[in-house]
């Protein structure tokens, strides 16, 4: 999904707030208006509220309303929506939730005392909320024709009379915000996929053919998820309903999205602003212990107080990664390292033998002699990632993921071990509280898989709450 898309939807909460807000003080206001009072009223409002209390009341409804537009499901993050679904859904939740301040009423009459008032903000909040929308919408179809900001590049697969409806769909309705970049029939191999997208950029390949052959589609799914890109298809008559997908119609076809994880729309959003949050708060009350670490760090050896490395992220993006150094300035490694320290690096591999970790092709040196006195104090309690809160700060990483990865060693990843990637690293996990490094490699990636497939809020929470049993429980120090 693309971020305008999220911002998009997002946005509307705090606007439909706004607009309940503002119907029931007008309302109020059209009711209580002496001349309009005199003129088609046959008695004046009778209340001992003024309008101070009308103002506290109205943020009170207007949350109470969005939490039923949110049941309703006028906040899912669908790309496309028909705009007289949407009326007819904001028509249904208002009414909703109007139905319950009448039984509410019916218990404290003093709540709202007039009648007209209830009707006026039913149809005002009817009518904003949806004029709102179609606004919003005209907006985000101008700036996805002329502005080309939320386009979807697409590749479809298939040449039949399915991929000759959606291209004739999407060719007359450009303001969904899907561009064909090809279509292609069932003679495609890895290269021609490949070619296109280094050529073109594939955001969602489409598969149009719903008998094309088992080993064909295989290969769509695995390179959309290799390359990072949504794969949807069409299905045939007798294909059954399946779990972590989503479902809706195209052209009259219904058109099949394969959800890698529920860290898309809402999830995403939900997971961004507890990441902002938890990392300001975290930065702030343990900010002692930085300057503390930095200070020991400074005594202990000479050199920068942090190292900086290039990490693979969401999609495979390289970020750079802070963390306290725990090397001798001279010997660290990586792309911000040293000759010597690469060099050094090598020749203790050479040594050791690849890696410890069976499965891995990451390097995990035993009791590696670059490391510092304070170096192995803090690593030993992995007080030397307590700079990636920036990290989780910056939009780079999150606070609960999987482990942050050399990119120079991601490319050697197997298939499955780079599933992991549809989603941001974190400084802590599940594989971490499951073990850490003493699990092997396909081990972790098994556990960050599967945080990626079955993640929720609460999990995150979960992780958290376990990381300092897992941080305080005997290993061996690196």
């Amino acid at each position: 999904m693309k971020k305008s898309e999220i911002f998009f939807n997002v946005i509307l909460v705090p606007i439909d707030y706004f607009l309940i807000v503002i119907s029931v003080l007008l309302a109020y206001y059209i009711r209580s208006h002496p001349v309009l009072v005199e003129n088609y009223f046959v008695n004046p409002i009778v209340s001992s509220m003024g309008f101070i209390q009308y103002l506290n009341i109205s943020w009170f409804i207007a949350f109470f309303v969005i939490v039923v537009f949110a049941f309703e499901g006028l906040y899912s993050m669908a790309i496309t929506r028909s705009k007289l679904r949407e009326i007819y859904k904001i028509f249904v939740a208002t009414s909703t939730a109007l139905l319950i301040l009448i039984i509410t009423l019916f218990f404290n009459r003093e709540l709202l005392a007039s009648r007209f008032i209830i009707l006026a903000a039913w149809f005002l909040v009817i009518f904003l909320t949806s004029l709102a929308r179609v606004v919003i919408r005209y907006i985000q179809k101008w700036l996805v024709v002329n502005k080309k900001i939320g386009i979807h590049k697409v590749l479809l697969i298939g040449d039949n009379r399915i991929s000759k409806i959606v291209k004739g769909y999407f060719k007359k309705n450009p303001g969904v915000g899907y561009k064909i970049i090809g279509r292609l029939g069932d003679e495609f191999n890895w290269e021609r996929l490949k070619e296109i997208n280094e050529k073109k950029g594939i955001d969602e390949i489409i598969q149009c053919d719903p008998l094309m052959h088992k080993k064909k589609v295989n290969m769509l799914v695995r390179f959309s998820d290799i390359y990072k890109m949504d794969f949807k298809y069409i299905p045939n008559l007798f294909q059954s309903h399946a779990t972590n997908v989503s479902v809706r119609q195209l052209a009259g076809l219904p058109l099949i999205e394969l959800q890698k994880t529920p860290l898309e729309g809402w999830g995403r959003v939900i997971k961004r602003v507890f990441d902002i949050i938890f990392s300001l708060t975290f930065i702030t009350v343990f900010s002692w212990l930085y300057i503390l670490i930095a200070v020991l760090i400074k005594l202990d050896s000479k050199g920068p107080i942090l190292f900086k490395d290039y990490r693979c992220g969401y999609r495979k993006r390289k970020f750079i990664f802070y963390k306290f150094r725990s090397l001798k300035a001279d010997l660290c490694d990586g792309e911000f390292g040293t000759k010597k320290g690469n060099k050094l690096l090598k020749q203790l591999e050479k040594d050791q033998g690849r890696n410890t970790r069976k499965g891995s092709p990451l390097h995990k040196i035993k009791n590696d002699p670059r490391v510092t006195r304070v170096g192995r104090f803090i690593r030993r309690y992995s007080l030397d990632e307590i700079p990636a809160f920036f990290n989780v700060f910056k939009g780079d990483m999150s606070v609960v993921g999987y482990r942050p990865h050399m990119s120079y060693e991601v490319e050697k990843y197997s298939y499955d071990q780079q599933r992991m990637f549809y989603i941001k690293p974190g400084i802590t996990g599940l594989a971490q509280i499951s073990g850490r490094s003493d699990l092997n490699f396909d081990q972790e990636v098994s556990l960050d898989v599967y945080y990626m497939e079955n993640w929720s809020l609460l999990m995150d929470i979960a992780i958290i709450l376990k990381t300092p049993g897992a941080v305080f429980r005997k290993r061996k120090v690196e």
